[in-house]
Order: structure tokens, then C-alpha cells, then sequence
């Protein structure tokens, strides 16, 4: 009976959650490559940030062919740094997967050791449970070892109870190492259609550089050339949907969307500079003809060089998405994506380089929509952001709109005038 309470006490100290010596030493080797690839992480960002200045600085100068080529190899640089940043990134978080993958299993092994121990320990104490206290105490020969071994089995009871808060404890952290990790592959995911998107973003700079090289011949003059075509044609296809527009019927019901000054967006990209607003903007009425005659603007630009992300403002659904550019000579929108979002508001997304979206899409506030780009008609890499009210726009085919260039087969959104909403009335301020 002595080597039996003994053993009782023994077993219920032994019950102790402790990794294993080589799960520890696995577990520091993975944290120590985590914390090589966030310092390569945070390397990486001070590159991409030096291009974006590059970019910026760039950006403002006049419009040639000199300054068009350095834009687009400082574009490719700074897109392989955002490259190399997702490669980074995915790579950090296998490893992350990785160590998470131990420590649950560690986890688990200690559960399970757990639940044995407590489990024996449970079964001993009911066999000395079918036992009377008359049929203990004629087991000892003095009442004093009789008291003391009742002690004993108190204690075993007490480190019994503090054993089974560490198994409840040890359940939750198990579970929290689950949902994490179910996170962590769905970062891993969307990192690898990340890498997806920008590799194809790269693909996009090399074949206009390429393009522009031969439609110029090198030239400044061909280059200049160049632009006043696509700047008279795409006035010629602006003014007629800009008369087409007004002929639609539309009675806004404010009742239908938020208040304006009512912050309901976020920005749909992350450094905010905004190179145009909304509505009769100093270039709108110096350059009337550029918006169909109608000295306005209709939307805001954010000036961000090719491949960057555009986020979902906020959840929606995509109506629809297009690529002007499939049609030779439409120049207008690029690559467009229209967004319906459950407050009565849909939102425009114009001048992509890629679309990380498909009709009929559910999207989430943040997640990455596309990559911005120089698209259709542009006269830089932008984004070009516009606000309509939902029951206002839809989307037609360039036949229903134009006569002259030929692009019917091309779709665009169009909407009523007053259907056009200033997106800065629902920005943050």
C-alpha cells in the first residue's frame, strides 16, 4: 500500500507538458530562417520604396519618349522588388507552416500523454476508492502512517485537479495552433496568386516597352506623333459616349446610397496621391474636349506607378470586367472593373496592367482586385477611381454608342450624369 500511494504521487507529478529536445531545437531553427526572411523582408521594402521615389520624380516631367522608356525599366525593377518581396514572403510563411506543423504535433503527443497518465492515475484512485476507511486503516500498523498516507492521497488529488487545467489549457492552445495555421495557408494561397498576377504584370512592361520601341523607331518625333493619335481618337470616342450618356434617363433618390460625408470606403490603394479629382478640375476645363465637351472629370486619379495592388474598397460583387485594348484603335478604359457594393454604390476601377478578379465574384474590404497600370488611354501609369450609383450604370458594348471608331465589340460602363458621384464624399478625409 506505501509503494502503491507513492506511485499514485509520482504519476501525478510526471504529468508535465514539455516538447520534446529535438521538436525545441527543430522549432528555433525555423524561428531563427523566420527572422532571416523578415530582415530580408524589410530590405526589400527600402528597395521597392527608393524605385517609387525614382518613379515619382520621373513622373513629373514632360511627357517623352526618353522619359516614357526610364519609366517602364524603373517600373519592371521596382515590380521584380515587389517580386522578390511575394517570393520572400511565401517563403517565411511555408516556414511559419512549418513550425506550426511541430508545435501541434508536439501538442498533440502531450495531450495524449496527458490523457494516459490521467487517465491510470484516475483508474488507481477508483480502486482505492471501492476500499471502506475501516478496511484502509487496518492496512497500517499506527493511526499516525494511516493519516499520513490519507495526506498523501489528498495531495495526489490536488496535483490532479492543477494536471487537468494544463489538459484544458493544452485543448485551447491546440485549437488556436489549428486556426492559425488555417490562416497561414490561406496566406500562402493568395501570396502565390499574388506571385501570379505580378509575374504576369512583368510580362505586360516587357511587351509595351517592346511595343513602343517599334511603333516609334526610336524616334521622339514618332513618339509625339504617337500620342496625338491616341489623344484625337480617344476625344472622338469620349464625346460620343458623353452624348450618348446624356440622353439616359436617371432621377438619383438620395435615399438609396449613404450620406454624403459619410466615410463608407477605404483607399483602394495603399500610398494615397492623388494626381486628379473629381468634377471641374483645372486640366478638365483647359482640356474640355478630353472629357467629350464637358469640362469635368469624372472620377479621382491616383498617381501610382504600373503593378501596384488595388484593394477592394469594400466588399462587394463584380458586375463585370473589360479590356478595351482587345479592340484596336478603342482607346478608353484598358482594363476596366466594375464593383457593385450592397449600399446602393458601385465603383469603377480603370487602366489596370492585370485583373485578379472575375465576374460574379465575391470580394472582401482589402483584398487585392488588380494592379494598376497605363492602359487604354492614359497619359501615365495611374488609377482612375469613379463612383456611380448603382441603379444608375450599366454596362454596353461600344456599337451601342459610338459610330465612327470602329470597337463595337468592346464593353464599357456607362451611366446618366447624375449617376457620377464625387468618391471623395465617401474617402477618408
Amino acid at each position: 500500500m506505501k509503494r502503491f500511494f507513492a506511485c499514485l504521487f509520482i504519476m501525478a507529478l510526471l504529468i508535465i507538458s514539455v516538447p520534446k529536445a529535438e521538436a525545441i531545437s527543430e522549432i528555433e531553427t525555423l524561428q531563427n530562417q523566420i527572422s532571416d526572411r523578415n530582415n530580408r523582408l524589410k530590405e526589400i521594402e527600402k528597395e521597392i520604396a527608393s524605385y517609387q521615389t525614382e518613379l515619382k520624380k520621373v513622373g513629373g516631367e514632360k511627357n517623352t519618349l526618353q522619359k516614357a522608356i526610364t519609366q517602364l525599366e524603373l517600373e519592371r525593377k521596382k515590380v521584380n522588388a515587389d517580386i522578390s518581396y511575394t517570393q520572400n514572403k511565401i517563403g517565411a510563411t511555408d516556414l511559419e507552416l512549418n513550425k506550426l506543423s511541430i508545435e501541434i504535433d508536439d501538442t498533440e503527443k502531450s495531450i495524449a500523454l496527458n490523457k494516459k497518465a490521467i487517465s491510470e492515475t484516475i483508474q488507481a484512485l477508483n480502486e482505492t476508492d471501492d476500499n471502506s476507511l475501516i478496511e484502509v486503516l487496518l492496512q497500517y500498523d499506527n493511526l499516525s502512517d494511516f493519516w499520513r498516507k490519507i495526506d498523501e492521497l489528498e495531495q495526489v488529488r490536488t496535483v490532479m485537479s492543477e494536471k487537468i487545467e494544463t489538459l484544458v489549457s493544452e485543448m485551447a492552445l491546440l485549437d488556436s495552433q489549428y486556426n492559425t495555421h488555417t490562416k497561414k495557408r490561406g496566406d500562402l494561397l493568395s501570396l502565390k496568386e499574388q506571385y501570379s498576377d505580378q509575374n504576369e504584370v512583368l510580362v505586360g512592361n516587357k511587351a509595351e516597352k517592346s511595343k513602343l520601341l517599334t511603333a516609334t523607331k526610336n524616334e521622339e518625333a514618332e513618339y509625339q506623333k504617337l500620342l496625338s493619335q491616341k489623344k484625337n481618337e480617344f476625344e472622338q470616342i469620349l464625346k460620343e459616349m458623353r452624348d450618348f450618356e446624356s440622353k439616359l434617363q436617371f432621377i438619383l433618390d438620395p435615399n438609396t446610397i449613404p450620406a454624403k460625408g459619410t466615410r463608407v470606403f477605404n483607399w483602394p490603394v495603399e500610398n494615397v496621391i492623388i494626381t486628379q479629382l473629381f468634377g471641374g478640375t483645372e486640366f478638365a476645363k483647359q482640356n474640355a474636349s478630353v472629357y467629350g465637351g464637358r469640362a469635368y472629370h469624372p472620377g479621382v486619379d491616383f498617381g501610382v506607378p504600373q503593378g501596384t495592388k488595388i484593394f477592394a474598397p469594400l466588399a462587394g460583387t463584380v458586375r463585370a470586367t473589360g479590356n478595351t485594348d482587345a479592340v484596336p484603335g478603342c482607346y478608353s478604359w484598358g482594363k476596366w472593373t466594375l464593383i457593385d457594393h450592397a449600399n446602393g454604390l458601385s465603383t469603377l476601377y480603370a487602366h489596370q496592367s492585370v485583373q485578379s478578379v472575375v465576374a460574379g465574384q465575391q470580394v472582401k474590404t482589402g483584398e487585392v482586385i488588380g494592379y494598376s497600370g497605363n492602359t487604354g488611354y492614359s497619359t501615365g501609369p495611374h488609377l482612375h477611381f469613379t463612383v456611380y450609383a448603382k441603379a444608375g450604370v450599366s454596362v454596353r458594348k461600344f456599337n451601342e454608342i459610338k459610330a465612327v471608331t470602329s470597337c463595337g465589340a468592346a464593353t464599357t460602363p456607362v451611366a446618366a450624369s447624375d449617376a457620377y458621384i464625387d468618391p471623395m464624399v465617401y474617402l477618408p478625409q
